[in-house]
Protein backbone atom coordinates (compact mmCIF):
# COMPACT_ATOMS: atom_id res chain seq x y z
CA UNK A 1 0.00 0.00 0.00
CA UNK A 2 1.07 3.66 -0.76
CA UNK A 3 1.38 6.25 2.25
CA UNK A 4 -1.70 8.11 2.54
CA UNK A 5 -3.21 10.12 4.30
CA UNK A 6 -4.98 8.66 7.12
CA UNK A 7 -8.54 11.29 8.18
CA UNK A 8 -10.21 8.00 10.09
CA UNK A 9 -9.91 5.02 11.15
CA UNK A 10 -12.43 2.22 11.34
CA UNK A 11 -11.69 0.02 14.54
CA UNK A 12 -12.94 -3.44 14.88
CA UNK A 13 -12.98 -4.69 18.17
CA UNK A 14 -14.74 -7.22 21.23
CA UNK A 15 -17.50 -5.91 23.43
CA UNK A 16 -15.94 -7.48 26.38
CA UNK A 17 -12.19 -6.87 27.80
CA UNK A 18 -11.10 -10.55 27.31
CA UNK A 19 -9.01 -11.68 30.09
CA UNK A 20 -5.65 -10.45 29.72
CA UNK A 21 -5.23 -6.65 30.69
CA UNK A 22 -2.74 -5.77 28.07
CA UNK A 23 -5.98 -5.77 25.36
CA UNK A 24 -8.06 -3.13 27.36
CA UNK A 25 -4.68 -1.47 28.15
CA UNK A 26 -3.81 -1.22 23.80
CA UNK A 27 -7.42 -0.47 23.38
CA UNK A 28 -6.70 2.99 25.40
CA UNK A 29 -3.33 3.20 23.48
CA UNK A 30 -4.74 3.33 19.77
CA UNK A 31 -8.07 5.86 20.86
CA UNK A 32 -5.29 8.11 22.58
CA UNK A 33 -3.03 8.01 19.57
CA UNK A 34 -6.19 8.62 17.44
CA UNK A 35 -7.22 11.79 18.81
CA UNK A 36 -3.30 12.91 19.23
CA UNK A 37 -2.76 12.21 15.53
CA UNK A 38 -6.55 13.65 14.59
CA UNK A 39 -7.90 10.60 13.16
CA UNK A 40 -11.49 10.50 13.79
CA UNK A 41 -12.50 7.33 15.42
CA UNK A 42 -15.37 5.32 13.61
CA UNK A 43 -16.17 2.14 15.67
CA UNK A 44 -19.37 -0.46 16.37
CA UNK A 45 -20.82 2.12 19.14
CA UNK A 46 -20.70 0.23 22.27
CA UNK A 47 -19.79 1.53 25.41
CA UNK A 48 -18.68 -1.84 26.24
CA UNK A 49 -15.46 -4.29 26.68
CA UNK A 50 -12.68 -2.58 24.10
CA UNK A 51 -15.09 -0.74 22.13
CA UNK A 52 -16.04 1.35 25.07
CA UNK A 53 -12.60 1.99 25.73
CA UNK A 54 -11.06 2.58 22.57
CA UNK A 55 -13.58 5.40 22.30
CA UNK A 56 -13.55 6.76 26.12
CA UNK A 57 -9.61 7.05 25.24
CA UNK A 58 -10.05 8.60 21.98
CA UNK A 59 -12.70 11.16 23.71
CA UNK A 60 -10.54 11.65 26.82
CA UNK A 61 -7.72 12.37 24.72
CA UNK A 62 -9.54 15.43 22.79
CA UNK A 63 -10.38 12.98 19.88
CA UNK A 64 -13.56 12.44 17.29
CA UNK A 65 -15.74 9.70 17.57
CA UNK A 66 -18.53 7.83 15.57
CA UNK A 67 -20.05 4.94 16.37
CA UNK A 68 -22.11 2.78 14.10
CA UNK A 69 -24.53 0.84 15.82
CA UNK A 70 -27.30 -1.57 14.70
CA UNK A 71 -30.95 -0.83 16.62
CA UNK A 72 -31.00 -4.04 17.77
CA UNK A 73 -27.81 -3.95 19.20
CA UNK A 74 -27.92 -0.18 20.70
CA UNK A 75 -30.23 -2.22 22.96
CA UNK A 76 -27.88 -5.30 24.19
CA UNK A 77 -24.86 -3.99 24.18
CA UNK A 78 -25.58 -0.56 25.67
CA UNK A 79 -24.90 1.86 23.05
CA UNK A 80 -22.48 4.88 24.03
CA UNK A 81 -24.09 8.25 25.17
CA UNK A 82 -21.22 10.20 24.90
CA UNK A 83 -19.91 10.05 21.18
CA UNK A 84 -19.60 13.20 18.49
CA UNK A 85 -21.81 11.05 16.40
CA UNK A 86 -24.07 7.96 17.23
CA UNK A 87 -25.89 6.61 13.85
CA UNK A 88 -28.05 3.98 14.24
CA UNK A 89 -28.29 1.41 11.23
CA UNK A 90 -31.00 -1.86 10.28
CA UNK A 91 -28.29 -4.08 10.10
CA UNK A 92 -24.69 -5.43 10.81
CA UNK A 93 -24.37 -5.31 6.49
CA UNK A 94 -24.96 -1.39 7.21
CA UNK A 95 -23.34 -1.36 9.85
CA UNK A 96 -19.90 -2.53 8.15
CA UNK A 97 -20.89 -0.25 4.46
CA UNK A 98 -21.57 3.03 6.66
CA UNK A 99 -18.53 2.45 8.64
CA UNK A 100 -16.07 1.47 5.72
CA UNK A 101 -17.40 4.53 3.91
CA UNK A 102 -16.28 6.68 6.83
CA UNK A 103 -12.99 5.55 6.48
CA UNK A 104 -9.65 5.12 5.41
CA UNK A 105 -7.90 2.57 7.15
CA UNK A 106 -9.20 -0.62 9.23
CA UNK A 107 -7.80 -1.39 12.71
CA UNK A 108 -8.48 -4.93 14.61
CA UNK A 109 -7.74 -5.45 18.49
CA UNK A 110 -9.03 -8.59 19.76
CA UNK A 111 -12.69 -9.79 19.72
CA UNK A 112 -14.73 -12.28 18.69
CA UNK A 113 -16.63 -13.31 15.89
CA UNK A 114 -17.99 -9.79 14.75
CA UNK A 115 -14.71 -8.31 15.04
CA UNK A 116 -13.48 -11.14 12.75
CA UNK A 117 -16.87 -10.86 10.29
CA UNK A 118 -16.04 -6.92 10.20
CA UNK A 119 -12.27 -7.58 9.32
CA UNK A 120 -12.67 -10.09 6.89
CA UNK A 121 -15.57 -8.12 5.02
CA UNK A 122 -13.58 -4.93 4.93
CA UNK A 123 -10.63 -7.53 3.77
CA UNK A 124 -12.18 -8.92 1.32
CA UNK A 125 -14.15 -5.63 -0.46
CA UNK A 126 -10.01 -4.84 -0.82
CA UNK A 127 -9.22 -7.76 -2.18
CA UNK A 128 -11.93 -7.41 -4.54
CA UNK A 129 -10.86 -4.13 -6.21
CA UNK A 130 -14.22 -2.55 -4.08
CA UNK A 131 -11.69 -0.02 -2.22
CA UNK A 132 -8.33 0.58 -1.55
CA UNK A 133 -8.10 0.17 2.25
CA UNK A 134 -5.55 -1.90 4.51
CA UNK A 135 -6.62 -3.48 7.11
CA UNK A 136 -4.09 -4.20 10.03
CA UNK A 137 -4.52 -6.46 13.18
CA UNK A 138 -2.95 -5.30 16.87
CA UNK A 139 -1.72 -8.75 17.71
CA UNK A 140 -1.51 -7.91 21.46
CA UNK A 141 0.61 -10.87 22.92
CA UNK A 142 0.25 -12.61 19.60
CA UNK A 143 -3.47 -12.71 19.80
CA UNK A 144 -3.57 -12.86 15.80
CA UNK A 145 -0.71 -15.48 15.36
CA UNK A 146 -2.76 -18.37 14.80
CA UNK A 147 -5.31 -16.51 11.96
CA UNK A 148 -1.75 -15.24 10.49
CA UNK A 149 -0.46 -18.57 10.39
CA UNK A 150 -3.59 -19.69 8.71
CA UNK A 151 -3.62 -17.15 6.08
CA UNK A 152 0.14 -18.58 4.98
CA UNK A 153 -1.80 -21.80 5.35
CA UNK A 154 -3.97 -20.57 2.53
CA UNK A 155 -1.66 -18.84 0.57
CA UNK A 156 0.43 -22.20 0.29
CA UNK A 157 -2.43 -24.55 -0.52
CA UNK A 158 -3.82 -22.27 -3.44
CA UNK A 159 -6.82 -20.49 -2.04
CA UNK A 160 -5.41 -16.66 -1.34
CA UNK A 161 -3.26 -15.59 -3.77
CA UNK A 162 -0.04 -14.62 -2.53
CA UNK A 163 -0.19 -10.67 -4.16
CA UNK A 164 -3.33 -10.78 -1.30
CA UNK A 165 -1.92 -12.26 1.40
CA UNK A 166 0.38 -8.82 2.54
CA UNK A 167 -3.72 -7.06 2.69
CA UNK A 168 -3.31 -8.40 6.26
CA UNK A 169 -1.00 -6.11 7.99
CA UNK A 170 0.77 -7.69 11.33
CA UNK A 171 0.90 -4.88 13.79
CA UNK A 172 2.58 -7.28 16.84
CA UNK A 173 2.55 -5.49 19.90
Amino acid sequence: MNQRTITAAAVFCGANNGHDSAYRESATALGTSLAQRDILLVYGGSSCGLMGAVADACLASGGRVTGVIPTALAKHEISHEGLDDLKLVESMHERKAVMASLVDVFIALPGGFGTLDESFEALTWTQLGLQQKPLGLLNINGYYDDLLSFANHQVNEGFVKPIHRPLILDGSV
